[in-house]
Parts: C-alpha cells; structure tokens; sequence
C-alpha cells in the first residue's frame, strides 16, 4: 500500500504539469482523486491516465478563484469518496510578462485571483470539513517568486508572496483542530507555463543554462514536485505544518552566485 492508501484528495490544476503528475502520484500512492481544471479536454486526458494505471479519479471542470465552483468540487469530494483529507491548490497563471511600468490593474487582478484567491478558497472551504474530521492536509504551490526576487515578474512574485504568508497565516488560524497547512515553492520546473522560457533558450542554443543558478545545476521535473507534495499529503508529514518549502535545487539557499561550469 502507498502513503497515501484509502486518501480522499483533491487535485487543481490536474491537466498538465505539476497538477498532473502530482494527481498521477497520488493515485499510485493509493488515494482516490478529484482532478479539477478549467482546461476540459486536457483534464479529461489526465484521469485517463490515472484510470489506466489503475487508480481512481474524477474529472472536474472549474475556476478554482470562484467561490461556488470551489464549494461544489469539494462536495463532489466528500459526496463520492466520503471524505477530504488533503487537497493540493496547485492551479496557477504566470500572466504575461511585462516592466512594472506596462503593467495594468487588470494584468495584477487576474493573478492575484487564480493564484492567491483560488489557495484562499480552497483553505477556506476544505478546513471545517476536515476540523470536523480531526484534522487533514492542505498544500499551495507557492514558488521561489515568492522568496526572492527576479524569479517571476512582479505581479507574479506578489501572489505567491501571498500564498506563503496566506498558509502560515492559516495554519495559525487553524491551531489545535488537526489541519495542516503547507506550501511547496517550486524553482524552474518544466512544465506548460514555463514553456516560452524552454522554447526561447532552444532557439538560442542555450537549454543547457537553465537552471545553471542553483548548485544542482540543472532544472527541475513536475514529478519532483509531486513527490514533495505527496509526501506533505500523507500522514508521514504529521509534524509538518506552515512551511513554504523549496524544491528548487538549491537556488534560495544563497545569494546569487554563478560557479564556473565543469565540462
């Protein structure tokens, strides 16, 4: 049995990369998933995957930043499992990125919603259900952006500097009832919103740049992440609680420094 044996957990973000591969991870670690996305025809495709491997999930289509579409994936939760014990508010946007100058009100509002409103009501709505519980496990994603600068633009940064303040916030707020409450802070990960970055360094011959930063000296896989959200998901992680972690090689361990390559 996985770490996450007889888990009834919720999955945002589920139709491609990071959400993916963690809904994925979930289901072989045992848990029953609700995969949510606004992104139908992709979603579908990532309970597919799931059901193949021989898992269990559901499909659901939804704005993770509106409040009843929130309320109903949780509900469909509890009504077709039983129960929530974790749910992973991993759904996000980088936005365009543009100088601050350039930037709109519109441009900072669609952010902040998805990225910091959608985590807002997730925990909102999933802790009384698991306080009546005895307790569960919420997750954000968060990222580097959010610790240091020059990881993201500054609307970006700004919404997951919120998310980590929102999960230690709300593990506080949560005191005593059982429910955890953590962030993952990814550091450059492959996946579809960070494709214009990969793309852009295969046309000028430089992929193998990326993430020359951090002293692992490499970028990161969707499937890394996962595995630290599966871990934080799981009863394992019972001592756990208002972290924002980095899965990011090492990049925020230091101030910047660029070591010579060893070829």
């Amino acid at each position: 049995m996985g770490r996450l044996a007889d888990k009834k957990t919720i999955v945002t973000g589920a139709s491609s990369g990071i959400g993916r591969a963690s809904a994925r991870l979930f289901a072989r670690e045992g848990a029953s998933v609700v995969a949510v996305d606004r992104t139908e025809e992709t979603l579908y495709e990532t309970v597919e995957m799931i059901t193949k491997e021989g898992g269990t999930a559901i499909a659901h289509v939804a704005d993770v930043a509106d409040e009843d579409a929130v309320k109903k994936y949780i509900t469909l939760c509890t009504q077709e499992f039983g129960r929530l014990d974790a749910i992973y508010a991993n759904a996000g946007i980088s936005g365009q990125a543009a100088p601050l100058v350039q930037q709109t009100v519109d441009d900072w509002l669609e952010i902040l919603r998805v990225n910091l409103i959608g985590p807002f009501l997730a925990v909102k709505h999933a802790s009384p259900i698991m306080a009546a519980a005895g307790g569960g496990s919420i997750i954000c994603t968060a990222s580097v952006a959010g610790i240091r600068a020059n990881a993201g633009h500054s609307p970006y940064g700004a919404s997951k500097a919120g998310v980590i303040n929102l999960i230690k916030t709300s593990a506080y707020e949560l005191y005593g009832t059982g429910v955890r409450v953590n962030a993952v802070c990814p550091g450059i990960i492959e996946t579809g919103m960070t494709k214009p970055i990969f793309d852009r360094a295969k046309e000028r011959g430089t992929s193998h740049k990326i993430g020359q930063l951090n002293p692992m000296a490499r970028y990161g896989y969707p499937e890394e992440i996962a595995t630290m959200v599966s871990f934080l998901a799981s009863d394992e992680a019972s001592y756990i609680n208002g972290q924002a972690i980095p899965v990011d090689g090492g990049l925020t361990s230091s101030l910047p420094y660029v070591y010579p390559r060893r070829d």
